[in-house]
């Protein structure tokens, strides 16, 4: 045979005075929204190699060095180029028929400190 045990739960209120718990610091959300952009983009592992690449790089770089490098078609390095664009990191010139990249000599001094991280 089985018994339960039935246990009574007394309820305790809780006197919470504001603003002297469950609040948080205050947090610039413009700030959280653009690095939190600058974050996504960079995630994936083949944009981040492209932005070490041409953090590194002294001249622009052609998108037929990132295919041959990095092995994979131009319709996909234009796609990871143009969600890099979207963050604000890199910028482009179209050279005849080939497309060549820069990071943006305006990067925010927080991202430059970021890549200079990352980068190193």
């Amino acid at each position: 045979m089985l018994y339960h045990q039935v246990v009574a739960l007394k309820q305790i209120p809780v006197v919470r005075e504001r603003g002297v718990c469950c609040t948080l610091p205050e947090v610039d959300h413009q700030w959280a929204e653009r690095t939190s952009e600058l974050m996504k983009a960079l995630a994936d592992p083949t944009r981040l190699t492209m932005v070490a690449a041409l953090w590194k790089a002294e001249q622009p770089v052609c998108i037929c060095d990132f295919t041959n490098d990095l092995e994979l078609t131009q319709p996909t390095i234009s796609h990871h180029m143009a969600k890099l664009r979207e963050a604000g990191l890199v910028d482009c010139e179209k050279r005849g028929i080939w497309v060549y990249y820069w990071l943006r000599k305006d990067l925010p001094v927080a991202t430059r400190r970021l890549l200079a991280q990352l980068i190193g």
